[in-house]
């Protein structure tokens, strides 16, 4: 029998209160969230390999992939932009993809109690977990935009084309863009520079004030169509991944159709040869290769765009089952991201170099990125095909899947930490906790979808999902390969996949020990370097909302140095043994289930849990 002092009672309150509680009762009382054929009984598992994959992939191509990788490419020296790309993907990407999901995996955990095996960093979860909200709320903005173009594409003709100047459908947009409903007042505007697609974003679809001191209204068709992406969110996640696993098949799916259909149509376009070659044909210039910009944009690229440090890939491989080869996952997932970054290119390039083949200008000028090329240059690009309300619905759709994707793993982010936290309480309340996220969560977004909307869905992503993810991503290489020790960590691996030769682990050691680390450091100190205040086309954002956006980058790191010297205060013994302490694992880290912890973690023993019941019921009387 073990002794046990104050101390192996305050760290027996940080167990697995879900196990405690089911030897307490001698009865399993799963949620909805936990099928019959699961391996873990308390936080259940996926209920095929297929979903989990789908998710993943879901989840790591997004947004980002259709409307930021294609500019980067042009802008970086076209096909010569692949060569950067690669080298970081190999270096940076797949290292950290590959940890995080292990990670995950191993211990069957979310974002914050993985961090039971480096106490001292438990506050890099936290900062995880609160990055996830913040883009949570901007991101379903997005998804809301996308999902009033889809209605609005049901119209035909489209109301941002050239075509629809002088129809009725039209009047009332002309109206409020102060137009004349006119074919020639439209020829004048789009050679004077003004593109009648832009002035329906700007005018109609964000009614967007002059600033960000001018809030103005909320514009309630947005704030409509925000209230329909949350309910689409809360009703794929009611049951979790029981039920975002299912619906994944469709969304995880279709943008690669609709991706393969836009090839197909914009490749028989006239002008469509000039984009490509745009993309990555007769653009390409290698000595785009020696700016240090062209470097730090492609490892920017793969590290947003595998969703790296969003503790998204930690929540969702937290529910494989343990024996699950997550090495081959992370390869399929990462080369099945980048991938689809390249196909993509050529899908939107063709289709804009027909549009510069209609405009007679170079592809440079009606090529964009952001918010620009979705919802600017590519609707006016789809106004002039046949047919073109088809194009825009599917197009929209595509942006609608690809953004819900991103989007379901990004509140599993929320909820899993939630139930990790209070497992006993939280275990079979999954759908209720899932829907009062989104609802607090729409509420949240509800500023973004004013007249100075767009403002802040700016402000956010620039401030809370930039440079936060670099020294998360940073603290956490550095934190398992050093304190927690990459030696030890591999064989943890080898524990789920096998044991692997050293050859095998030699290049995984050199990008964890070294690589990887100089990389992150590198484009975090040039990132801070040449950081500069954002601003939204032209329009400058006022001193408080820069200090706002600071504000918003401090409330998601603070966490990381304060739990550092919670953890190092709350541990016993003289400084050195403190600060040794909040860097050693907890007694209780390991594989979840007794069953995986085998010799190198031993079983729980029946007194620990004991221990936690008689705790909890003192807590809870005092």
């Amino acid at each position: 029998m073990r002794k046990y002092n104050l101390n192996n009672i305050t760290g027996a309150l940080f167990r697995n209160s879900a196990a405690a509680e089911q030897d307490k009762d001698g009865s399993n009382n799963p949620g909805p969230h936990v099928g019959k054929q699961d391996e873990n009984t308390d936080r259940g598992n996926w209920s095929s390999k297929r979903e989990y994959m789908l998710s993943m992939i879901g989840y790591a191509v997004g947004l980002g992939n259709v409307w930021r990788f294609p500019y980067l490419a042009y802008k970086h020296g076209g096909g010569a932009f692949l060569i950067p790309y690669t080298i970081m993907l190999a270096v940076a990407g797949l290292p950290l993809f590959f940890m995080e999901s292990s990670f995950g995996q191993f211990c069957s955990q979310g974002p914050i109690n993985v961090w039971k095996a480096v106490p001292i960093l438990q506050g890099v979860g936290i900062t995880m977990m609160l990055v996830s909200t913040f883009v949570a709320i901007y991101y379903n903005v997005i998804i809301a935009y996308s999902i009033y173009y889809l209605f609005a594409s049901f119209q035909n003709p489209l109301p941002w084309s050239l075509k629809n100047c002088s129809s009725t459908a039209y009047n009332i947009s002309a109206a409020a863009l102060n137009l004349t409903a006119q074919n020639q007042t439209c020829q004048d505007q789009i050679s004077a520079g003004q593109s009648l697609s832009e002035k329906y974003w700007d005018e109609v679809a964000l009614q967007r004030t002059s600033s960000m001191d001018e809030t103005g209204p909320v514009v309630w068709h947005l704030a409509l169509c925000l209230l329909l992406s949350w309910i689409l969110v809360g009703a794929a996640l009611f049951k979790g991944i029981k039920s975002s696993g299912k619906v994944v098949y469709f969304t995880a799916t279709f943008p690669y159709l609709v991706l393969l259909i836009l090839l197909i149509r914009g490749v028989t376009l006239e002008g469509a040869k000039d984009g490509i070659e745009f993309y990555i044909g007769s653009n390409s210039n290698l000595t785009k290769l020696a700016d240090a910009e062209v470097w730090k944009d492609a490892a920017t690229q793969i590290f947003f765009s595998l969703s790296i440090a969003w503790g998204g890939l930690m929540a969702l491989s937290s529910y494989n089952k343990f024996y699950n080869n997550c090495y081959q996952d992370s390869i399929i997932v990462c080369v099945t991201n980048c991938g689809t970054s390249i196909f993509a290119g050529f899908a939107i390039f063709s289709i804009l170099g027909h549009m510069a083949h209609v405009y007679q200008r170079p592809v440079s000028e009606v090529a964009d990125a952001g918010f620009g090329l979705a919802f600017i240059a590519y609707p006016d690009a789809l106004s002039k095909l046949p047919i073109s309300p088809l194009w825009s619905i599917l197009f929209f759709v595509m942006l609608i899947t690809l953004g819900l994707d991103s989007q379901f793993a990004g509140i599993e982010v929320i909820t899993t930490c939630l139930e990790d936290a209070y497992p006993k309480v939280l275990k079979s309340k999954r759908g209720l906790i899932t829907i009062a996220v989104c609802i607090v969560l729409f509420l949240l977004g509800l500023p973004c979808v004013t007249g100075a909307g767009i403002y802040w869905v700016n402000l956010i992503d620039t401030f809370c999902a930039g440079w936060i993810l670099l020294v998360a991503g940073l603290l956490e290489v550095l934190g398992l390969s050093i304190l927690y020790g990459g030696n030890r960590f591999i064989k943890d691996i080898e524990m789920m996949i096998g044991t692997k030769s050293s050859l095998f682990w030699l290049w995984w050691r050199v990008c964890w020990f070294f690589i990887t680390p100089v990389v992150l450091s590198i484009i975090l100190v040039w990132s801070l370097y040449t950081f500069t205040s954002p601003t939204y086309g032209s329009v400058a954002y006022p001193d408080w909302g820069i200090s706002l956006g600071w504000c918003m980058t401090a409330f998601c790191l603070i966490w990381i140095p304060i739990l550092a010297i919670w953890k190092v205060y709350k541990a016993s013994g003289g400084p050195w043994q403190r600060i040794k302490a909040a860097c050693s694992p907890t007694e209780d880290w390991g594989p979840y289930l007794e069953c995986h912890r085998g010799e190198r973690y031993g079983t729980r023993s029946v007194s620990d849990v004991n221990i936690f019941v008689i705790s909890n019921k003192l807590t809870t009387k005092l």
